[in-house]
């Protein structure tokens, strides 16, 4: 297992990782949080080189996809930098790419009620006024978990808060900073149910951010 702990927060700044083999010829991936090697809950960045395929494969608790770079594709479509995708429990697919891709991946972490296909081009969506100087791009809601980016402006200080049901949050540019220390581009940061942090910016940062889907039954913060 591998930072299965969700009691504790982790902060990882994924472009100093290594880059590991996959079952797939062509398909690496740097592993964020493992369950176990090839199934269960997981959370990766994934690298396909150009042409590079994978078998098709089933999602018993649903498959969630946030492309990076490149363009992505499945027998459903071609999806390129910037979509947000995911992929209900119960489906499956056979993915591959072209020119090649990058992908923030989160596999098996659906509430098995949570049944919406989601397909957003955030590159071709609007942005809506958040708290203070944010704007925000809402990409999926079911019950108290949100998904969404958000864009900092340049100095931008968020008030204090506590996060119920756990924060989630994979820095897209700029750098993302709190008292606890500065997360630039393609840092991943899970912080527990109840934490609590007072994050601000000195430049315009972009973040992919998730909150109200961990353990709510644990407590401490960091």
């Amino acid at each position: 297992m591998l930072n299965m702990d969700f009691d504790r927060r982790v902060v990882i700044h994924t472009n100093e990782q290594e880059w590991l083999a996959s079952p797939a010829s062509g398909v690496v991936r740097k592993p964020l949080a493992r369950e176990e090697a090839e199934r269960g809950h997981a959370t990766s960045i994934v690298r396909y080189e150009p042409g590079a395929s994978f078998s098709r494969h089933e999602h018993p608790l649903g498959e969630e996809i946030l492309v990076l770079e490149g363009v992505f594709s499945d027998e459903n479509g071609d999806y390129p930098a910037g979509t947000y995708l995911r992929n209900p429990p119960g489906s499956g697919h056979a993915p591959f790419s072209k020119p090649g891709c990058t992908l923030l991946v989160k596999l098996h972490q659906f509430d098995e009620r949570d049944l919406s296909t989601v397909r957003v081009d955030t590159s071709n969506t609007d942005w809506l006024p958040g708290i203070g100087g944010l704007e925000v791009m809402p990409l999926h809601e079911f019950e108290h978990e949100h998904v969404a980016l958000v864009k900092w402006p340049a100095n931008e200080i968020f008030q204090p808060h506590r996060h119920f049901g756990g924060e989630e949050i994979f820095v897209l540019s700029g750098e993302f900073c709190d008292e606890y220390g500065r997360y630039p581009e393609g840092t991943w940061i899970r912080s527990p149910h109840l934490s609590q942090h007072h994050p601000f910016v000195e430049q315009e940062t972009v973040i992919w951010v998730k909150t109200g889907h961990l353990p709510l039954e644990l407590t401490r913060t960091p």
